[in-house]
This record gives structure tokens, C-alpha cells and sequence, in this order.
């Protein structure tokens, strides 16, 4: 078996043919769209202040408070784009088909960040002093890569991605619009095609370093935080996004960590060994565990949504 690559800058030169393929498949795939057309400006009113509109209120908004809970979510970690692109840029570079990835992928991602702001405020459905005082918080405090090899963080996105893409879909079904539900279904569309992109990085990263991906990517798996995990008081947000089905460890298993793992056939390689292989066994312990904690969950849901309903219908 071949030396694998270690060095960041060998191994940049050595994804890069994969890189610009991956590159032109996406510019090929991804379709063009209009953030403007998925936002009802006709149910737009000035709000107070220097316009001298009507204050915002709560009965104004026609979302549940789970749905607008996990459109904020969303649009604020959408809002730390800046700082997304400088760790994107600072590891992966601005030159050759690299840098032609990291500019196309955050013009992608800033309109993402438009729509749903647009979206939200035409339609009242949240408070804008307090959005835009939740968004100066959250982007005060940037954002750092919490890794620092090229393929923890290709694993990292990787994962992320795919997670986001899940988040956006199922917020918008749950929505209870279907313009949300459109809009969303578009913002999802562009993070799917982000995932494809460096699904198939890591998946060459592995034929390359067979040992060091199974290491990045078990690590990767066992530490992984959504990018808005910095938001105020999101601990209580993503609970609150968990019991409505929106996002849990239930789907974390199944259809964030799962499908990528085998895509790039983590548990298939017949590659590895030492480091490699005892990564590879941490993973699968890994994997079994959360999907016991993930049963438990939905276990500890269900029989809450049942209490609940029990007492709706004794008051009824």
C-alpha cells in the first residue's frame, strides 16, 4: 500500500483534479433562482420607528413557535457566513479550483440568508428588533473551525452539509405554509448539491489516506455540533427543534452520519490498519450507541406527545 499523505499543502494539490470535476459537475447541476419570487411581498407593511408603520406583535405571525424557533436558527447560522468563508478560504485556499469552490459556494449560501430574512419580515412573522439584536450577538462572536486538519474539516462539512439540508426541509414542511415550504425546499436544494461536492472530496480523500480519513471522519462523527451551536440559548432551541420532529438524534443517525458513511464506504475499505482500523471500531461503537440514545429519545417523545394529548382530550 502507498505512503499515505499527511502534509495539508500535498494533499490540497492532490484532491485538487477531484476538486475541479466535482466543481464543474456542480455548475453544471445547480439550477439558478431568484430568492424575490419566494417572498410574498404584497403581505409587506412598514414597520414602526422612522416609517412610522405598525410595531410588530405576535399574533401578527402565522407561524407555530417551533417553526419560527427553527427559522431563526437557521437564518442566523446562515448569517455567520463571513466567517464561514475566511475558514474556508484560509484552508482551502483562493486559487485554481479550490478558490473557484469557495467564492461560488458563498455566493450559494448568502442568498440563503437573504431569502429567509426577506421571507420573515414581509410576512411578520417575527420580531425584527429582537432578530436583528439575536443576529448582532451571534456574529460578534464569529465562528472557528474546531478542526484543524484538511480532512477533519472536509469530513466536518461533509456531515454538515447533509445536516442542514435536513434542517431547512423539514422546517419548511412543518411550516404550515407553502410558500415557506417552497423556499425552504430551494435553500435545501442548494445545500444538497454542497453536500454532494465534498461527499465526493472525502470520498478521494479516503483513496488517498485511507488511515487518516477513518481517523478525521471517527472523530468528526463523535464531536459534531451543528455551526450555529453558538447562537444564544441554543441549547434550549434545539430542543425545542427535537421534539417537533424538525431535527433529532433519530435523524442525525439515519440521515445525516448514515448515508454519508456509506457513500464513501467507511465500514467497507478494505485499506486499513492500525490507527485506521481501531478508528474505524470507535465509530461503529460510536454508531450504536447513538442509535440506542436515539431510540430512547423518541421513546421519551412519544410517551410525552401521549401525556399531552391525554390531557388535551380530558379538558376537551
Amino acid at each position: 500500500m502507498p505512503a499515505e499523505i499527511t502534509d495539508t499543502h500535498a494533499l490540497l494539490r492532490e484532491l485538487e483534479p477531484v476538486v475541479e470535476v466535482n466543481v464543474n459537475r456542480h455548475l453544471a447541476t445547480a439550477k439558478e433562482w431568484f430568492p424575490h419570487e419566494y417572498v410574498p411581498w404584497s403581505q409587506g407593511t412598514d414597520f414602526d420607528g422612522v416609517l412610522g408603520g405598525q410595531a410588530w406583535e405576535p399574533g401578527q405571525s402565522k407561524l407555530s413557535d417551533v417553526a419560527r424557533t427553527s427559522l431563526i436558527v437557521n437564518l442566523l447560522t446562515e448569517d455567520n457566513l463571513p466567517s464561514y468563508h475566511r475558514e474556508i478560504a484560509t484552508l482551502f485556499g483562493r486559487d485554481g479550483a479550490w478558490g473557484t469552490w469557495v467564492h461560488r459556494w458563498t455566493a450559494e449560501e448568502g442568498r440563503h440568508g437573504i431569502a429567509i430574512r426577506d421571507y420573515l419580515l414581509t410576512t411578520r412573522a417575527v420580531d425584527p428588533i429582537a432578530l436583528e439584536r439575536a443576529r448582532m450577538t451571534h456574529m460578534e462572536q464569529g465562528y472557528d473551525n474546531a478542526y484543524d486538519g484538511v480532512i477533519e474539516s472536509i469530513a466536518y462539512v461533509s456531515f454538515q452539509e447533509l445536516a442542514t439540508r435536513v434542517a431547512h426541509r423539514n422546517t419548511g414542511r412543518i411550516s404550515g405554509d407553502p410558500i415557506c415550504d417552497q423556499l425552504l425546499a430551494k435553500v435545501a436544494a442548494d445545500e444538497n448539491l454542497h453536500m454532494l461536492f465534498y461527499r465526493n472530496v472525502l470520498s478521494a480523500a479516503f483513496d488517498l489516506s485511507p488511515n487518516a480519513a477513518m481517523r478525521a471522519v471517527t472523530e468528526v462523527a463523535k464531536s459534531f455540533q451543528m455551526p450555529g451551536h453558538g447562537i444564544e440559548n441554543f441549547g434550549r432551541k434545539s430542543v425545542q427543534i427535537a421534539f417537533a420532529g424538525i431535527y433529532d438524534l433519530r435523524i442525525h443517525h439515519d440521515e445525516v452520519l448514515m448515508p454519508v458513511l456509506r457513500q464513501v464506504r467507511a465500514f467497507e475499505r478494505d485499506a486499513m490498519s492500525g490507527d485506521g482500523e481501531a478508528a474505524r471500531e470507535e465509530l461503529a461503537a460510536f454508531m450504536s450507541e447513538l442509535d440506542t440514545n436515539a431510540s430512547r429519545f423518541t421513546a421519551r417523545r412519544e410517551a410525552a406527545q401521549a401525556r399531552a394529548a391525554n390531557r388535551a382530550a380530558a379538558v376537551a
